[in-house]
Protein backbone atom coordinates (compact mmCIF):
# COMPACT_ATOMS: atom_id res chain seq x y z
CA UNK A 1 0.00 0.00 0.00
CA UNK A 2 1.52 3.34 -1.09
CA UNK A 3 0.73 6.49 0.88
CA UNK A 4 0.43 9.90 -0.73
CA UNK A 5 3.19 11.91 0.96
CA UNK A 6 2.34 15.17 -0.77
CA UNK A 7 -0.02 17.22 1.37
CA UNK A 8 -2.17 19.86 -0.31
CA UNK A 9 -3.76 21.51 2.75
CA UNK A 10 -2.65 21.73 6.36
CA UNK A 11 -4.28 23.58 9.22
CA UNK A 12 -2.16 26.37 10.71
CA UNK A 13 -2.14 24.89 14.23
CA UNK A 14 -1.12 21.48 12.88
CA UNK A 15 1.64 23.01 10.74
CA UNK A 16 3.08 25.02 13.67
CA UNK A 17 3.08 21.83 15.75
CA UNK A 18 4.75 19.84 12.94
CA UNK A 19 7.34 22.62 12.43
CA UNK A 20 8.12 22.37 16.17
CA UNK A 21 7.24 25.93 17.18
CA UNK A 22 4.91 24.55 19.85
CA UNK A 23 5.11 21.36 21.88
CA UNK A 24 1.43 20.46 21.46
CA UNK A 25 -1.26 21.31 18.97
CA UNK A 26 -3.44 22.77 21.71
CA UNK A 27 -0.64 25.20 22.66
CA UNK A 28 -0.37 26.22 19.01
CA UNK A 29 -4.13 26.73 18.82
CA UNK A 30 -4.12 28.79 22.04
CA UNK A 31 -1.34 31.02 20.67
CA UNK A 32 -3.24 31.54 17.41
CA UNK A 33 -6.47 32.39 19.24
CA UNK A 34 -4.50 34.70 21.56
CA UNK A 35 -3.24 36.77 18.62
CA UNK A 36 0.38 35.59 18.86
CA UNK A 37 0.41 34.24 15.29
CA UNK A 38 -0.24 36.28 12.14
CA UNK A 39 -0.26 35.02 8.55
CA UNK A 40 0.54 37.56 5.84
CA UNK A 41 0.18 40.34 8.47
CA UNK A 42 -3.38 39.31 9.36
CA UNK A 43 -4.77 37.71 12.48
CA UNK A 44 -6.16 34.28 11.60
CA UNK A 45 -7.95 31.27 13.05
CA UNK A 46 -6.44 27.87 13.83
CA UNK A 47 -8.28 26.22 10.96
CA UNK A 48 -6.76 28.44 8.26
CA UNK A 49 -4.97 26.46 5.55
CA UNK A 50 -1.26 27.13 5.16
CA UNK A 51 0.35 27.15 1.73
CA UNK A 52 3.97 27.51 0.59
CA UNK A 53 5.00 31.15 0.35
CA UNK A 54 2.91 32.34 3.32
CA UNK A 55 4.72 34.69 5.70
CA UNK A 56 4.01 33.76 9.32
CA UNK A 57 4.86 35.86 12.37
CA UNK A 58 5.05 33.85 15.59
CA UNK A 59 5.64 35.26 19.08
CA UNK A 60 7.15 32.58 21.35
CA UNK A 61 7.82 34.13 24.74
CA UNK A 62 10.01 37.21 24.26
CA UNK A 63 11.09 36.18 20.75
CA UNK A 64 9.36 37.04 17.47
CA UNK A 65 9.97 34.81 14.46
CA UNK A 66 9.14 35.91 10.91
CA UNK A 67 9.20 32.81 8.74
CA UNK A 68 8.30 31.86 5.17
CA UNK A 69 6.60 28.52 4.58
CA UNK A 70 8.60 26.28 2.23
CA UNK A 71 6.80 22.96 2.68
CA UNK A 72 3.76 21.32 4.24
CA UNK A 73 3.54 18.47 6.70
CA UNK A 74 0.64 17.19 8.74
CA UNK A 75 2.78 14.98 10.97
CA UNK A 76 5.45 15.86 13.50
CA UNK A 77 8.79 14.37 12.55
CA UNK A 78 12.41 14.82 13.52
CA UNK A 79 13.79 18.33 13.98
CA UNK A 80 15.82 18.04 10.77
CA UNK A 81 12.62 17.48 8.77
CA UNK A 82 10.82 20.27 10.61
CA UNK A 83 13.55 22.77 9.67
CA UNK A 84 12.95 22.01 5.99
CA UNK A 85 9.34 23.23 6.26
CA UNK A 86 10.32 26.92 6.58
CA UNK A 87 13.10 29.47 6.53
CA UNK A 88 13.46 32.51 8.77
CA UNK A 89 13.99 35.95 7.25
CA UNK A 90 17.33 37.71 7.80
CA UNK A 91 15.60 40.69 9.47
CA UNK A 92 13.94 38.34 11.95
CA UNK A 93 17.24 36.67 12.84
CA UNK A 94 18.91 40.06 13.37
CA UNK A 95 16.04 41.34 15.56
CA UNK A 96 16.05 38.20 17.72
CA UNK A 97 19.83 38.35 18.23
CA UNK A 98 19.64 42.04 19.15
CA UNK A 99 16.79 41.43 21.61
CA UNK A 100 18.71 38.53 23.19
CA UNK A 101 21.78 40.74 23.63
CA UNK A 102 19.65 43.47 25.27
CA UNK A 103 18.06 40.93 27.63
CA UNK A 104 21.50 39.62 28.54
CA UNK A 105 22.71 43.14 29.36
CA UNK A 106 19.59 43.93 31.38
CA UNK A 107 20.08 40.90 33.64
CA UNK A 108 23.86 41.19 33.88
CA UNK A 109 23.92 43.20 37.12
CA UNK A 110 20.95 41.53 38.80
CA UNK A 111 22.21 38.54 40.73
CA UNK A 112 20.32 36.61 43.38
CA UNK A 113 21.64 36.50 46.94
CA UNK A 114 24.38 33.89 47.19
CA UNK A 115 22.91 32.22 50.29
CA UNK A 116 20.13 32.28 52.84
CA UNK A 117 20.57 34.73 55.73
CA UNK A 118 22.42 33.24 58.67
CA UNK A 119 21.18 33.55 62.25
CA UNK A 120 23.33 36.63 62.74
CA UNK A 121 21.95 38.16 59.51
CA UNK A 122 18.37 37.48 60.65
CA UNK A 123 19.02 39.20 63.99
CA UNK A 124 20.39 42.23 62.15
CA UNK A 125 17.36 42.30 59.85
CA UNK A 126 14.97 42.10 62.82
CA UNK A 127 16.77 44.89 64.70
CA UNK A 128 16.77 47.05 61.57
CA UNK A 129 13.08 46.55 60.74
CA UNK A 130 11.98 46.61 64.39
CA UNK A 131 9.94 43.42 64.04
CA UNK A 132 10.10 40.79 66.74
CA UNK A 133 8.95 37.56 65.10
Amino acid sequence: MVENTEVKKVRLDKWLWAARFFKTRSLASAAINGGKVHVNQQRVKSSRAVKPGDVIEVWCGPDQFTIVVDGLSARRGPAKEAQKLYHETQESIAKREEAAALRKLAYQGARPAPHRPSGRDRRKIRSFTGKQH
